[in-house]
């Protein structure tokens, strides 16, 4: 049985070989990145207006927040369908006809 090789030249080499580009699924990839960062803006923003300070607050918390709100942006990017996404596909869809 023969390894594969694991260098980082073909590694890259087999993974551009076996990409076929496919526009829309591409657009749709970015269109999910941007909403999620739209939201990510928006959680990040709704943390910020707090009514007190926090006790126990470190920048420990804060970085742990911060992962979360990415994830959480991505998450809800990917499974709740907000409209963002499905508007910028609309748009750049008809640009390229």
């Amino acid at each position: 049985m023969e390894l594969p090789l694991l260098s980082k030249e073909h590694l890259l080499q087999d993974f551009t070989s076996n990409k076929v580009p496919d526009k829309d699924s591409d657009l749709r990839d970015v269109a999910e990145q941007f909403e999620a960062i739209f939201i990510n803006q928006i959680l990040k923003q709704s943390r910020e207006t707090k009514l007190a300070e926090d006790l126990l607050g470190s920048s420990a918390t804060s970085t742990y927040e911060q992962l979360l709100d990415r994830e959480t942006s991505e998450n809800i990017a990917k499974h709740v369908n907000v409209g963002i996404a499905d508007a910028l596909v609309r748009q750049f869809s008809r640009d390229g006809e």
